[in-house]
């Protein structure tokens, strides 16, 4: 069940948020997160972030379609009630699962593609080593993040993996239709790497990470995890693992795109 959110907002300190509005599902239902009704200022994420302990609000930096930027924030168009929960999944078969499906497929013009795993799924990669701390890194990925465009979402959630969940993000429906699914491997992702969910948009999704890859074995591992998660990134990206791996090594943040 989503919290109230009025009750929530009500508990952060008077003047702390801009202008804004709860927004409800275009087809119904109790409104799952706040929009900021214009771009926040460069601070306020981080002082949204470092709230959320006892605010239980979660901020995200929202961005909309090129060609429409309403959607989906601002008109709602998501749908938390069809999203699962996160604890219902287990990563590693899912990933298994995805990775199964993208690997054996003819768009990825064959096993050149996913070298020097093949088709074979290579099983979750080990935890990175931590370099940064995982919040001060994602208020600094956030400060890049912010435009003309980005408004601020607050999203009732206990750890910012779970958002894309509870807000009903249908951003990755061509590869998964269950946000519940893409928060389980954010919270995997969260645990290994100190991933922490800094920015969404229409299909688009924006990470910083603590503790990247920093050897071609692991970096490696991580492009495959990648490559199930949104095989976009390869297919209209890098155009192989190994090439995509490359990009991951000492990488701070992590971008997907779903076609």
């Amino acid at each position: 069940m989503i919290p109230d959110l009025s009750q929530l907002l009500s508990s952060l300190p008077p003047t702390t948020l801009p202008s804004g509005r709860l927004v409800e599902p275009e087809d119904g239902g109790p409104a799952p997160y706040w929009l900021s009704d214009a771009p926040p200022d460069l601070e306020l994420w981080a002082r949204l972030r470092s709230r959320h302990p006892e605010s239980g609000l979660w901020p995200l930096l929202l961005t909309g379609l090129s060609s429409d930027e309403r959607r989906p924030w601002v008109a709602g168009e998501v749908s938390p009630a069809d999203m699962s929960s996160p604890e219902q999944h287990d990563v590693a078969e899912l990933l298994a699962r995805w990775w199964a499906g993208c690997a054996t497929t003819d768009e990825d013009g064959g096993s050149a593609v996913t070298a020097p795993f093949g088709q074979d799924w290579p099983g979750l990669a080990t935890p990175g080593d931590q370099a940064e701390p995982p919040d001060q890194l994602a208020d600094e990925c956030a400060e890049f993040l912010v435009d003309g465009r980005t408004r601020l979402g607050l999203v009732p959630a206990v750890r910012g993996a779970d958002t894309l969940a509870v807000a009903g993000w249908s951003g990755p429906t061509n590869h998964t239709g269950d946000a519940g699914e893409i928060s389980a491997v954010l919270r995997s992702w969260e645990d290994r790497f100190g991933v922490r969910v800094v920015g969404v948009g229409f299909a688009t999704l924006y990470v910083s990470v603590a503790a990247p890859p920093t050897t071609t074995g692991h970096a490696l591992a991580v492009a495959a995890e990648h490559f199930a998660f949104c095989p976009d990134n390869v297919w209209q990206g890098a155009e192989t693992l190994a090439a995509y791996a490359d990009q991951l090594l000492g990488a701070h943040s992590w971008s997907f795109w779903w076609d």
